[in-house]
């Protein structure tokens, strides 16, 4: 029976209990779950080609026996195979493949096969996440078939197309504008005619990357307030809207302030995906005046994770994914030596306050085994009084050390900041990248670099000049470093020129260069202890 279904015949209890049950879990129902599961998959995975390509003839019959065969992979593991879309060679049958970027400048795209079973499973957890963004407290919740969404996600073959097709598999909600329609427009085309459907018949959720959000929001306050109704218009538009548009432009008259969306909605629902959410989520709770919900989910794992009623830390969901946890202390190493052999822990063994890398290995026929996805979570508790929950509760960090996500676009790598020095012909002597923030809280991409000196003296080259050749070879080689200024009207690359020497000094200092990506804060201390007076440094987090 669908969910549609349940709520026809009123059967509230149920619906939360189908969907929304995993928060009753003790910490023993949750990990039989994950352990059934996973010896499910463990039969498929190791009985199928692709399984065996990395287990070299090993046949694990225990789930302590696979985490010792199974070396913790990343992408390259499966890509000759995904790449190709061999279905023959994966433990069961795809019914979608979803896609998405791989490493800006230096691969294309990733794959990622869905199984019928893997929907299955994304349906019912989305309809939770529905659920969960309605809900003030434990088992409440306020969803019906005639709500409206505004589609701020993109379309398939992306994962975030799924989310309104699997949606629609258990309610009739409409999407604004309709996905079939959705799909054939850009960007800029999707928003404004979402946000005049959702003027013309109101809308009750809104989902997005966060950031996305935040510049959607910020065109519809300009739109709405710079809005002007057509007679011919008027006719479209429920007599509701009409009066709450006029009231709303009134208000913000007197009050000599701009239109915010809150306005003229008043949502059921704001949920939020991506990264750096927690930069936006402030201030859309001030556009919206709904506090969006978090959730977490990515193209091979599907979705994973979601916050609550308190808006307090998102819960795994143990029918997804097998979950094993890596310190972030030993990520950094195996940045350092690859051969290192870290030991994972499992979700009944976390340690609150600690920050650990996810390792994954995807459920119900999935392709990824110890699968290392690149994100980093803070276990912020093991229950909470609040949620009624026995479960552990995260909250999503940041991507990986060796990788600069700005916004949940881009995923700036080491090879791709060499590949666009290289590009530049600039002589330079040595580089280091970290992610920063500005003081409005917004994430920013800050290169540190030296360049020979006569070559700079010759050239006359300057930061800004250095900034504008760099942002020409980073938009060159990475659509997603594009789409940046494109879609959220943001130019992240920030440039420090070092002092000369400035490496040749911290090698003599401490036998070795610094990190590339993301050094630690001793080592960029280290770094910049002799620089001029007036490098401008903002803080770092």
């Amino acid at each position: 029976m669908s969910l549609q279904d349940k709520l026809d015949r009123q059967e509230y209890d149920e619906v939360w209990s189908q969907y929304c049950g995993f928060l009753d879990l003790s910490m023993e129902e949750y990990m039989a779950i994950q352990k059934r599961l996973m010896a499910e998959q463990i039969q498929l995975w190791s009985g199928c080609m692709l399984g065996q390509s990395i287990l070299k003839g090993k046949k694990p019959a225990t789930i302590e026996e696979f985490r010792r065969m199974v070396p913790l992979t990343s992408y390259e593991d499966y890509a000759d195979i995904l790449l190709r879309k061999n279905a023959s060679m994966l433990p069961d049958n795809p019914v979608i493949w979803i896609q998405t970027t791989w490493e800006g400048g230096r691969h294309p795209i990733k794959l990622a096969p869905y199984t019928r079973s893997m929907l299955d499973t994304f349906r019912d957890n989305v309809v939770a996440c529905l659920i969960l963004s309605t809900s003030r407290k434990k088992g409440s919740f306020n969803v019906d078939k005639t709500d409206k969404v505004l589609y701020g996600l993109a379309p398939l073959p992306y994962a975030t197309g799924l989310f309104p097709l699997a949606l629609n598999e258990a309610i009739d909600i409409k999407f604004l504008p309709a996905v079939k329609d959705a799909v054939n427009m850009s960007f800029s085309e999707r928003n404004k005619l979402g946000f005049k459907m959702a003027m013309q018949q109101d809308v009750e959720y809104f989902f997005g990357l966060g950031s996305v959000a935040y510049a959607v929001s910020q065109s519809l306050s300009q739109m709405g307030g710079k809005a002007k109704l057509k007679a011919g218009d008027l006719l479209k538009f429920r007599p509701d809207m009409l009066l709450r548009i006029a009231r709303a432009k009134q208000r913000c008259k007197k009050e000599n302030r701009p239109l915010k969306p809150r306005d003229l909605f008043h949502l059921k629902g704001f949920m939020v995906a991506g990264t750096d959410n927690r930069c936006y989520k402030d201030d859309l709770e001030e556009l919206w005046g709904v506090r969006p919900m978090e959730l977490f989910a990515g193209t091979e794992p599907s979705i994973i994770g979601t916050e609550t009623w308190t808006r307090n830390g998102m819960y795994f969901f143990p029918d997804t994914c097998f979950y094993e946890f890596l310190p972030i202390a030993d990520t950094i190493r195996l940045m350092d030596d690859p051969d290192y052999k870290p030991r994972t822990y499992l979700m009944d063994e976390v340690v609150p306050g600690e920050i650990y890398e996810i390792v994954l290995t995807v459920l119900k026929g999935g392709a990824f085994a110890r699968y290392r996805v690149g994100d980093t979570y803070r276990c912020v508790g093991l229950s909470s009084r609040e949620d009624g929950t026995s479960i552990p509760r995260f909250e999503y960090v940041d991507r990986v050390p060796a990788i600069i996500d700005i916004a949940g676009f881009t995923r700036i790598s080491e090879q791709g900041i060499q590949n666009v020095l290289d590009l530049s012909g600039l002589p330079v002597v040595g580089w280091v990248a970290l992610k920063e923030y500005t003081a409005e809280n917004r994430p920013y991409f800050h290169l540190y670099v030296e360049v020979e000196k006569s070559e700079f003296l010759n050239r006359a080259v300057n930061t800004q000049v250095l900034r504008d050749l760099l942002t020409t070879y980073f938009k060159y080689t990475d659509q997603d470093y594009r789409d940046l200024k494109k879609i959220l009207g943001m130019d992240p690359l920030k440039v420090t020129i070092l002092r000369s020497g400035s490496f040749a000094e911290y090698c003599a200092a401490h036998g070795r260069p610094p990190r590339h990506m993301n050094p630690d804060n001793y080592a960029m201390e280290a770094l910049l202890h002799n620089q001029r007076a007036g490098t401008w440094r903002p803080g770092r987090r």
